[in-house]
C-alpha cells in the first residue's frame, strides 16, 4: 500500500516537472486541476495596450468570434454535452481581470482550434447561473487578455 502512494506521488510529480516545457506548462496546470487563472504569467503589456479597468480588453460581438465560438456559445446556452471533461469547470478570475464577483460566478469552455491537437489556447468564460449567456468573455490567449461579447 505505502509502495503504490509513493509511486504514485513519484508519477505525479513526474507529470507535473516534465510538463514545465513552454506548451507542456499549461497542460499541466489543466491536468493538475488548478483553475486556469493560474495560468503562467505573460510579459506585461505596453501602455497602450493596457486593458480597461474590468481587464476586458473592448468587446466583441458574437459575429466577429470564429465560427467555434459561436458553437461554444449554443453549447452552454443548452447545458452541453461539451466536447471536454474540463469544459465548465470553476474559473477564479484571481488575476481580477474579469469583474470581481464571488467565488464560483466564472466557468471556463474550450473553443475548438482546428488543426490543434490539443484543446488549445481559445476560451469563453462566462458569470452567473450556468446556461446563462450574458456575461461572456473570449479569450484567444489562455486568459491573458478578454473581450466581452456583446449582445
Amino acid at each position: 500500500m505505502k509502495k503504490t502512494w509513493v509511486f504514485s506521488c513519484v508519477v505525479v510529480v513526474g507529470a507535473i516537472l516534465g510538463g514545465c516545457n513552454k506548451g507542456g506548462s499549461q497542460n499541466a496546470t489543466e491536468a493538475s486541476g488548478a483553475s486556469a487563472s493560474q495560468a503562467p504569467v505573460q510579459p506585461a503589456q505596453s501602455a497602450s495596450e493596457a486593458p480597461a479597468a474590468s481587464g476586458a480588453v473592448g468587446t466583441v460581438t458574437k459575429t466577429q468570434l470564429p465560427a467555434e465560438a459561436g458553437e461554444t456559445l449554443r453549447l452552454i446556452k443548452a447545458g452541453g454535452p461539451f466536447p471536454f471533461g474540463e469544459d465548465g469547470v470553476l474559473f477564479r478570475n484571481s488575476s481580477n481581470l474579469l469583474p470581481k464577483h464571488p467565488r464560483g460566478y466564472y466557468h471556463a469552455y474550450t473553443v475548438r482550434t482546428p488543426g490543434s491537437t490539443d484543446r488549445g489556447q481559445r476560451r469563453i468564460v462566462c458569470g452567473g447561473p450556468r446556461r446563462q449567456v450574458t456575461e461572456c468573455y473570449y479569450t484567444e490567449d489562455y486568459y491573458v487578455t478578454f473581450k466581452r461579447i456583446a449582445e
